[in-house]
């Protein structure tokens, strides 16, 4: 396969709106994690998430989107602009069956649904919004994207919980390697009102904590389940020669491998299969496991979960070789938009030669023999990253990029 590079970054994060502000915010160890806002969750079991609370979608979309769309389809759209103009690139220069979107969501349009819903048992069906039919589903945003950019090339839309947000942005380099110009790829997710929150609270995974600082805690010997997150981010993919010709204003690495595997049912007795999809990745890449500089872990902070996690990449990295960072410990689990958020991060990283922490988590849980960063930055020369995404169910996937 041909480089596939990456020439724009767009992020929505609870701890900061904008790739520079939501980098400072990960580096300082800022935070985006509180008590729910929107509703009072006295009562209920979990009560923190990652919220984003600074986005006013009348500032960033078309007015007549505002009442078709869910929030999560509000974000999306905002940020692939916001892409596009990182990217400095003219869509209208090229063909537009040349272009094209890739996202992965899992919880779909959950706020415009609740909401329609009870209009239906209240009011009755005559009340239910038209819109209703395709705000809810999970591939409106990759369609809305694709209308408001003219962008009629091959796309899709990608189911696999958290895996699936790696899954598009693997998919929409399969498409560059095939000829497509341009592709936007990564994921977005919304899933906090209170349909969307207690439908998570049910898996039984979400954290019990009593406080901000203690709710998300991976690979820590206090880690008790995960605290939710909106937002995501979406990136710009672009052929290297074609970015290079068209004098790209900057690149900020390629992606030059992936994976995935899908897990065996849990009563069988064997083991998971996420060594699988990291060494396909590693192997697509063609680079050995020593030139990985730095491991972008999925953490899902539920101490089994972690540890069958530590346990692959031991041995697929060896013993505290590769040092290993979850950020997302800042902002929650955000479900198919967490692991593009993570692509973002570790771009940033290669860029600034510098590892991001991992926020929260004091002392590692006992037998969990990797390199995990914490507590601050860590300044080390960078030249390549593993992302790691796992999503309820089994699947598995690992993104291997290179600066």
């Amino acid at each position: 396969m041909s480089a596939v590079a990456v020439t724009g970054l767009a992020v929505a994060a609870p701890n900061g709106l904008g790739v520079e502000n939501y980098w400072s915010a990960v580096l300082a160890g800022r935070l985006g994690i509180d008590r729910i806002s929107r509703y009072d969750v006295t009562g209920y079991p979990s009560q923190f998430a990652g919220e984003i609370l600074d986005f006013d979608a009348t500032t960033h979309i078309p007015s007549r989107l505002i009442p078709q769309t869910d929030p999560v389809t509000k974000l999306a759209i905002a940020v692939a602009d916001w892409a596009i103009d990182d990217a400095a690139i003219e869509l209208s220069d090229f063909d537009n069956d040349s272009l094209g979107v890739t996202t992965s969501n899992a919880s779909g349009g959950f706020d415009f649904t609740q909401r329609e819903v009870q209009k239906l048992w209240t009011l009755g069906p005559d009340h239910v919004s038209a819109y209703q039919c395709f705000a809810w589903f999970y591939a409106v945003n990759t369609g809305q994207i694709s209308i408001k950019n003219d962008l009629r090339g091959a796309g899709g839309s990608i189911v696999a919980d958290q895996a699936g947000g790696l899954d598009a942005i693997g998919h929409a380099r399969r498409l560059i390697n095939r000829g497509q110009r341009v592709s936007v790829a990564g994921g977005l997710e919304a899933p906090l009102n209170p349909y969307a929150f207690v439908s998570q609270i049910s898996l039984g995974r979400l954290s019990r904590a009593e406080s901000r600082e203690l709710a998300y805690l991976p690979f820590d010997e206090r880690a008790a389940g995960y605290v939710p997150g909106e937002g995501g981010a979406l990136l710009i993919l672009e052929d290297a020669d074609f970015a290079r010709e068209r004098g790209a204003r900057h690149v900020y690495g390629s992606i030059i491998g992936y994976g995935s595997s899908f897990d065996p049912h849990p009563d069988n007795g064997r083991t998971p299969n996420l060594t699988r999809a990291i060494r396909t990745a590693l192997a697509d890449a063609n680079i050995a496991p020593e030139e990985v500089d730095v491991v972008f872990a999925d953490a899902a902070g539920i101490p089994h979960l972690d540890a069958a996690e530590a346990e692959a990449i031991t041995d697929v990295f060896g013993p505290h070789r590769v040092p290993v960072t979850a950020p997302k410990s800042t902002v929650g689990r955000l479900i198919a938009g967490g692991p593009p958020l993570d692509v973002a991060t570790a771009f940033l990283a290669l860029r600034d030669q510098v590892i991001p922490p991992t926020i929260g988590t004091e002392q590692l849980a006992a037998g969990y023999e990797i390199d995990l960063v914490t507590h601050k930055p860590r300044q080390t020369p960078l030249e390549s990253a593993v992302v790691l995404a796992r999503g309820f169910g089994g699947f598995n996937s690992a993104l291997v990029l290179r600066r």
